[in-house]
């Protein structure tokens, strides 16, 4: 199912109709709608990028300072983007992303590894994700928060490059600091939820964020939606990330040097609505990933589903998404469903750069048994 946020976009070139595409089509303008004839003519003045092959583990990964004096705390500046996860926004302020807020897909894997010791595999696979749906695949550029100039054209119709904020996919309902998508505002930091972020931390970790904290604020969050919002969606593949959310602030935001898997309500603050490290932090001791997601899970058990009817407190569970019994589906719906809906006649680089696209974002799960898909062939 795709959310209608995946919907084309209007074409921008109304204005436009009656000039040669050659001479008036901006570089930030989208494609879609225009001829065979027109594309043929634009796409090779465009900026086309061949995607390079994703960075490799680090070479050490173990825990260091990541606060450290080339990487100090630079507050955004007027037009500069930032998004709905803390995480990058805590990179882009620090350097380890650029500071406008736009990267390429390597220079997102390599910052969550350098700045976080995120697990390559998982690196991978949420990159390339996000990047798939919210990213310029002509250009190779990703936006961390709202859709930008900054990263050029954008490809064909069906396809909406909107940067992370886009709803349904990296983005989604029920998140612990930020608003659902229907009530205007789905990435900006908010007080009132963080407010209840801390009294759940109080009340169930002791005045720390921890795995039971997560399992109770999850399900809160789920039951919240479902009573509010009559457009809430609670499925593949916003049902794996809102667990796996749930879990990053324990594995990613606690000290390295820490031996108790426990934040505290300063390093969240600092984090969560500052986007900036607390002083002397340190990464992870180990690659990291989604650990304890079970413990979140398994607390609370919900099943994928949606308000139906456009009625709030009409959850349906929905048995053609993925679960946690069935994370091989999460890929194949991902890549037929998704991908395939937004991209169903790619042709020439845009057709490469998907095949390269899916490539890596395949190999973030190569072990874990999946059948590898090719709807757009093999290069």
């Amino acid at each position: 199912m795709i959310s209608q946020s995946f919907v084309s976009l209007t074409v921008l070139l109304l204005g436009l109709v009656n000039l040669s595409p050659a001479f008036a089509f901006p570089q930030y303008g989208s494609l879609a709608g225009l001829s065979a004839r027109d594309l043929n003519e634009l796409v090779p003045r465009l900026n086309q990028v061949d995607p390079p092959n994703p960075p490799g583990p680090l070479m050490y990964n173990g825990t260091k300072l990541v606060h450290d004096d080339a990487h100090p705390f630079k507050a955004p500046e007027e037009g500069d983007i930032r998004g709905p996860c803390p995480g990058l926004n805590t990179l882009a302020n620090h350097g380890y992303l650029p500071h406008n807020g736009v990267a390429t897909p390597s220079q997102i894997i390599e910052a969550v590894q350098e700045g976080f010791n995120m697990e390559h595999g998982t690196a991978l696979f949420v990159t390339y994700a996000a990047h798939l749906v919210d990213g310029n695949l002509v250009t190779d550029l990703l936006s961390i928060g709202e859709k930008t100039k900054l990263t050029g054209p954008d490809p064909p119709a069906p396809a909406i490059v909107g940067g992370l904020n886009t709803h349904a996919v990296f983005e989604g309902d029920a998140s612990m600091t930020r608003a659902d998508f229907f009530f205007g505002d789905n990435h900006s930091f908010n007080q009132t939820l963080f407010d209840q972020f801390v009294d759940f931390s109080n009340r169930f970790g002791g005045g720390f964020y921890n795995y039971t904290v997560a399992a109770e604020l999850r399900f809160q969050r789920i039951q919240e939606s479902i009573a509010t919002n009559p457009q809430f969606s609670f499925i593949s593949p916003r049902f794996f990330t809102a667990y796996a959310e749930s879990t990053f602030p324990v594995n990613f935001f606690v000290d390295g040097r820490s031996t108790e898997k426990k934040l505290d309500m300063e390093a969240a603050t600092s984090f969560i609505r500052d986007g900036k490290y607390p002083q002397d932090f340190h990464r992870a001791a180990q690659p990291s990933s989604t650990e304890g997601i079970d413990i979140v899970a398994s607390a609370h058990p919900v099943a994928p589903g949606e308000n139906r009817d456009g009625k709030i407190n009409n959850y349906v569970p929905d048995p053609t998404s993925a679960d946690f019994s069935t994370f091989c589906l999460l890929y194949t719906n991902f890549v037929n469903q998704t991908i395939g809906g937004l991209y169903p006649n790619p042709t020439g680089v845009l057709r490469r750069n998907l095949i390269k696209n899916l490539r890596f974002f395949y190999s973030g799960i190569a072990d874990a048994g999946c059948e590898e898909l090719f709807p757009y062939g093999q290069l």
